[in-house]
């Protein structure tokens, strides 16, 4: 005897749950909650002879949004931000709530001067600027001739 697949819902045809349920299935997209709650910024560094330059990429933020903290030789770049949403009709009210956190921690090497680290944020980048100190900017390259 063959076995027959059942399908819940029939092609073409939506079901009332589908809606119901959406908000849910889309916090479990691909079987994960963590795909959308923990997202950790993308980074940059570059080096300059003045300067280390740090850049993340965080879009939807605020420059308040954001804790920037300097512990020894620590540097730590985090951020916290809740959403709510309300919306009210006849006979439902619709409340949402979104939740996004962050952070990331830098060794940073001897040669920074901490007392002169800037920070800007623009365009969905956070960009700090981490500048040496004097005489690290001094001993620049120089050509070594072999003999």
């Amino acid at each position: 005897m063959a076995t027959q697949a059942l399908s819940r819902f029939s092609e073409g045809m939506p079901s009332v749950f589908e809606d119901f349920f959406r908000p849910w299935n889309e916090w479990f997209e691909n079987g994960s909650l963590l795909n959308k709650t923990l997202k950790i910024p993308a980074v940059n560094i570059t080096e300059t002879a003045q300067a280390y330059n740090v850049s993340l990429a965080v879009p939807g933020f605020k420059k308040e949004d954001f804790n920037i903290t300097l512990d020894g030789g620590m540097l730590t770049i985090s951020s916290s931000k809740e959403e709510r949403k309300e919306e009210k009709e006849e006979k439902v009210t619709r409340k949402e709530y979104n939740y996004a956190s962050f952070s990331r921690s830098f060794s940073l090497p001897e040669e920074v001067n901490t007392d002169n680290i800037e920070a800007g944020y623009e365009d969905g980048i956070l960009k700090i600027s981490l500048p040496k100190k004097e005489e690290v900017k001094k001993a620049s390259a120089r050509l070594v001739t072999v003999k």
